[in-house]
C-alpha cells in the first residue's frame, strides 16, 4: 500500500514546469540569416516523432525562442528533450514548460519497458560475464595456490608469522589482478577506480574503529623483524621484570620472579623502553658491606677483593672493584663489584655467594661488621627512679666477659652457582609449547637488536 500510494503521488516535477528559459551557445543570428521559425519546428516534431516518450509534447517557436509543453514520463525525458532541442540550429533559447505525467500506468509501462531491455542486455551479455568471472577465480585461484603450497614465503622471511604476512599480501595482489582483468574482459575499467576508492574509505573508517588493534598488528611485525629480545630473555618493560615467554601477533607474554603471567600490548612494547639484563652474556653484580669505623680500610677492601677473585664464576676481565661509598653513623659503607657470565652461572645465585664469601672473608681477619649503635638521653629524676632497680638486676646478671679476639679461621669453600633451568625458565617453556597460545613470532637463532 506504502510503495502504491508513493507511485501515485506526482513527481516533485510535475507540480510545475521548467519554466526558466534555456539560453543556447548558438549565435543569434540577422534576420537575413536566421532560420525560419516553421523550419525549426518542423525539425523539432520530426526528432520528437522518431524518439518514443515525447508523443504528448508539443512545439512552438517564436523568433527562435521554442517553448516546450505538455508532458513527459519522468525528469530523465525531461532533461533529454532541453539537451536535444538546444542542439538544433538557429534555437537562441528554449523555455521547457513539460510536466512530469503522473499516470500509474504509462509509469509502470516505461519502467517495465525498461526493465525488459536490462533483461534482454544482461542475456545478451551473460556469457562475456560469465568468462570474466571464470577468469577472476582462475587467477585467485592460482594466487592461493602459489601462496599457500609453496615454501618460499618461509624462506624470505624471518619466522612464520611475517610469512604469513607477505602470503596474505600476495594473495590480496592476485585477487585485485584478477578483479582488473575482469573489468577489462568486460570493457568496464571504470569501475575499478569507484571500487578502489570505496575500498580505501571503507578501509580508512575501519582502521579509525580499530586503530588499537591496527597498531598492536603493525608492532607486532616491526618487532619480530626486530627482534629486541629472544625467549627465555630477561628483561624490564615498561617497568614489568620477568623472563620473555613468547610473542604473539598482539602482546609480549613475560614471566614475572614470582611465576605471574604478564601481558603487555605491542604498541606499548615497541614504543616504550626496553631493558634486556641478558643481551649481553657478562652482567654486573653489586652489593655492599658496612666495616668498623676505625678499621683499616685498606685492608678491608683488599681482603674483600682477594675472596672475590678466588671464585670461580667471578670472571677477571673485568676486574673485580671496590670502593669505600660512604661514612655512616655507625660505620663505614664499602661497595664491592664484579662480573659473571650469565650463560655459565646464574646471576643472583652468584651475586648471593659473593655477599657471603666477602662477608665471611671480613670477620675472618678480624673486621667487624657492626650493628646500628643508640644513644639515649635520661631526665636526672627518671635516672634516680630507675638506679635501685638497675643495682637489683646488676647483682643478678653477671658481667659479662671480655670478648676473645677472633681467630683467622679459612675460608668455607664457595658454592658452585651454576646455571640451572629455574623455575621462570620452565614457565616461559610452558607457556610457549601451548597448544592455544597463539603461536610464537621470536627466533631462537635470530640475534636479539
Amino acid at each position: 500500500m506504502a510503495l502504491t500510494f508513493c507511485l501515485l503521488l506526482p513527481h516533485p516535477g510535475a507540480a510545475q514546469a521548467t519554466s526558466d528559459p534555456v539560453q543556447t551557445d548558438s549565435a543569434i543570428q540577422l534576420d537575413s540569416k536566421a532560420a525560419p521559425d516553421a523550419q525549426i519546428r518542423r525539425r523539432i516534431v520530426q526528432l520528437l516523432g522518431e524518439i518514443d516518450g515525447f508523443d504528448k509534447v508539443r512545439v512552438s517557436v517564436s523568433s527562435g525562442v521554442v517553448t516546450l509543453s505538455g508532458e513527459v514520463l519522468d525528469n530523465p525525458r525531461q532533461t533529454q528533450l532541453t539537451t536535444m532541442v538546444e542542439r538544433i540550429d538557429g534555437v537562441v533559447a528554449i523555455e521547457n514548460r513539460t510536466a512530469i505525467n503522473g499516470r500509474l500506468d504509462e509509469r509502470l509501462d516505461s519502467a517495465f519497458s525498461r526493465l525488459k531491455e536490462r533483461t534482454r542486455n544482461i542475456i545478451a551479455n551473460a556469457p562475456i560475464f560469465f568468462v570474466a568471472m571464470l577468469v577472476f577465480v582462475m587467477i585467485s585461484a592460482f594466487g592461493w595456490l602459489l601462496t599457500t603450497r609453496l615454501r618460499i614465503w618461509k624462506r624470505l622471511a624471518p619466522n612464520s608469522f611475517i610469512a604469513e604476512v607477505y602470503s596474505g599480501v600476495a594473495r590480496i595482489a592476485f585477487i585485485v589482478l584478477g578483479l582488473v582483468v575482469a573489468l577489462d574482459i568486460l570493457n568496464a575499467t571504470a569501475l575499478l577506480g569507484a571500487v578502489l576508492g570505496a575500498a580505501g574509505v571503507a578501509g580508512l573508517a575501519v582502521g579509525f574503529a580499530v586503530r588499537d588493534t591496527v597498531e598492536n598488528f603493525i608492532a607486532s611485525i616491526l618487532l619480530s623483524l626486530r627482534q629486541p629480545f629472544r625467549p627465555n630473555d630477561f628483561v624490564e618493560i615498561a617497568g614489568d621484570m620477568g623472563t620473555v615467554a613468547r610473542l604473539t601477533s598482539r602482546a609480549t607474554i613475560l614471566i614475572s620472579p614470582e611465576g605471574n603471567h604478564i601481558r603487555i600490548p605491542n604498541a606499548t612494547v615497541f614504543k616504550g623502553r626496553i631493558v634486556n639484563y641478558t643481551r649481553d652474556a657478562n652482567r654486573r653484580f653489586e652489593f655492599e658491606l658496612g666495616v668498623d669505623a676505625d678499621a683499616d680500610l685498606a685492608a678491608a677492601l683488599s681482603t674483600a677483593v682477594d675472596a672475590l677473585q678466588s671464585l670461580p664464576f667471578v670472571l677477571r676481565d673485568p676486574s673485580v672493584g671496590a670502593w669505600v661509598k660512604e661514612v655512616g653513623d655507625s660505620n663505614v659503607i664499602l661497595t664491592f663489584t664484579g662480573w659473571v657470565d650469565q650463560t655459565q652461572s646464574s646471576f643472583q645465585k652468584a651475586r648471593g655467594e659473593a655477599i657471603r664469601i666477602a662477608k665471611t672473608a671480613l670477620e675472618s681477619n678480624g673486621f667487624g661488621l657492626p650493628e646500628p649503635i643508640y644513644r639515649l638521653r635520661v631526665d636526672a629524676r627518671d635516672a634516680a627512679s630507675l638506679l635501685p632497680v638497675a643495682q637489683q638486676q646488676s647483682q643478678k646478671v653477671p658481667a659479662p666477659k671480655p670478648a676473645a679476639a677472633p681467630a683467622e679461621t679459612p675460608l668455607p669453600a664457595a658454592s658452585d652457582p651454576a646455571r640451572v633451568e629455574d623455575a621462570n625458565e620452565e614457565a616461559a617453556a610452558r607457556e610457549r609449547n601451548a597448544p592455544d597460545g597463539g603461536g610464537d613470532l621470536l627466533s631462537d637463532g635470530q640475534n636479539a637488536e
